[in-house]
């Protein structure tokens, strides 16, 4: 696996997965429109070497805009099919967790900055679209909390805006782990210390921005992914711990009932998530450490697809597979969150069925694991001969096996997550949910007979394939054949 950001860096370079922007740019939108136009383009990751008014601090963006990247950070061959990538990411955590290592020092406190020095406009936090409210320090970083209670250590993804050199507007949404962190030193009447970190091991970005059970730390579930702990140092103004090989981490606290406005920000389904900013805690920056020529990994959210939604993609699908496993339900062969649909507001589930009601029992199971109670909203399930991942099967299955008044079931009063646009502003905490079941039912004693092909010629051809598209030799004139007689 990797150590740090530079080393899967140099990787993506190898693969021809990496560019570097040798002009100089702004900061403000300029970079931000060229890594939305790269992508558009379905381009590779970019590193801006050169930003306007930041010598020595490079910007990548694009990280994880493609799937191939995604299997790369994994230690996986860039052609992984998206199925087999979560499958990996399953096995790799089952009944496993290894926790992080605490070393001496680590490249992230190279420089350290204190007091006046340390100052977040020191920073080229991009300005990403028109209509945001600021500059954004915080979409491919992650905050590091400790639960007062456990002594937990959680890695959460939440986007962070500059209010100015030493305050960081941060939107916590309810019933995060942080959020629920936070509510104990609320209560304790104390400060919440905080780490914002960019960079380290890619793996550890993956996992902060998905869920995990409340009482487990993505620290250990990073050492299971890579095998091997993730070394840790000391912060440099509380007790948590941040990795040792990180880019840069941010140091401060998080005052509970303090608040700033912040935003508006472009979000992944598309929209702003307001007409206007909207007051929410920040972050008081007590302290900055960071390597000496260091990295500020960035993404451009906003519409599919982006390093937001390919990361929630495969994380998502992970981490709902792996909840389905560890609820011993039988039968499930695959799962799949499409990344347009960030992983999180639809999953395809395929299952082979063993009882009556099978496939009500796994609809209903999705909704209720950690993963798919936030936000999941759609779930589409499909027989074994369906592949999940192939758009063409899933609607051949919706088309002709999915019946409205036997496959649909709705529920009502899910949790949602407040970057729903589907919903009013002021409803977005609440959703209703759908079970498309188009499997075909279990009890038919009579189905649908399917159009099968005779796999002994398919063998045939396929190993003869080239021939088929070879030149037929030209017959010789017969005259010829009786020179020589």
């Amino acid at each position: 696996m990797y150590r740090d950001l530079r080393e899967f860096l140099a990787r993506l370079e190898r693969e021809g997965h990496l560019r570097h922007v040798r002009r100089e740019v702004d900061r403000d939108l300029e970079l931000a429109h060229v890594a939305k136009v790269n992508e558009q383009e379905s381009g590779p990751a970019l590193l801006f070497d050169r930003v306007k008014g930041y010598p020595g601090t490079s910007v990548l963006t694009s990280a994880f805009t493609s799937r191939e990247r995604v299997a790369l950070a994994l230690d996986l061959p860039p052609e992984t099919r998206f199925l087999e990538i979560a499958r990996s990411w399953v096995q790799r955590i089952k009944d496993k967790r290894v926790p992080p290592v605490e070393v001496a020092s680590g490249a992230c406190q190279e420089v350290v900055q204190k007091g006046d020095d340390a100052d977040l406009d020191s920073l080229p936090s991009p300005w990403f679209y028109p209509k945001d409210g600021g500059r954004y320090v915080g979409t491919a970083a992650y905050l590091v909390s400790r639960n007062l209670e456990t002594g937990r250590l959680n890695l959460g993804t939440y986007r962070v805006m500059v209010i100015d050199g030493k305050r960081a507007g941060i939107q916590i949404i309810k019933a995060k782990d942080a959020e629920i962190d936070l509510r104990g030193y609320a209560a304790a009447k104390r400060p919440m210390p905080v780490a914002l970190v960019i960079g380290g091991d890619p793996l550890l970005f993956l996992c902060s921005s998905t869920l995990f059970p409340l009482t487990e730390s993505e620290y250990e579930v990073v050492g299971a992914l890579r095998d091997a702990p993730v070394p840790v140092v000391r912060a440099e103004t509380s007790d948590l711990l941040v990795p040792a090989d990180a880019e840069i981490v941010i140091e401060g606290e998080i005052v509970p009932g303090e608040l700033l406005p912040e935003g508006p920000f472009g979000e992944y389904p598309g929209y702003y998530t307001g007409a206007g900013a909207v007051d929410r805690e920040y972050i008081r920056v007590t302290c900055i450490t960071r390597r000496r020529d260091p990295i500020l990994w960035s993404t451009t959210v906003g519409k599919p697809i982006t390093d937001t939604h390919m990361i929630m993609g495969i994380n998502r699908t992970a981490s709902l597979w792996n909840d389905l496993q560890n609820m011993k339900i039988p039968g499930i062969m695959g799962v799949y969150g499409p990344p347009a649909a960030a992983g999180r507001m639809l999953a395809i589930i395929q299952l082979k069925q063993m009882y009556h009601g099978h496939s009500t029992q796994v609809g209903l199971a999705a909704f209720a694991t950690v993963t798919g109670n936030y936000g999941l909203k759609t779930v589409i399930l499909v027989d074994e001969d369906i592949d999940p991942e192939n758009m063409d099967q899933v609607m051949y299955a919706l088309a002709f096996r999915y019946q409205p008044d036997r496959g649909t079931q709705i529920l009502e009063r899910g949790r949602s997550t407040p970057l729903d646009p589907s919903l009013p502003i002021e409803q977005r905490y609440m959703t209703s949910r759908v079970i498309l079941d188009t499997c075909i039912p279990y009890e038919w004693d009579h189905k649908p007979m399917p159009i099968e092909m005779d796999e002994a010629l398919v063998k045939r051809i396929r190993s003869e394939w080239a021939s088929y598209f070879e030149e037929p030799a030209k017959a010789r004139p017969r005259g010829k054949e009786l020179v020589g007689v």
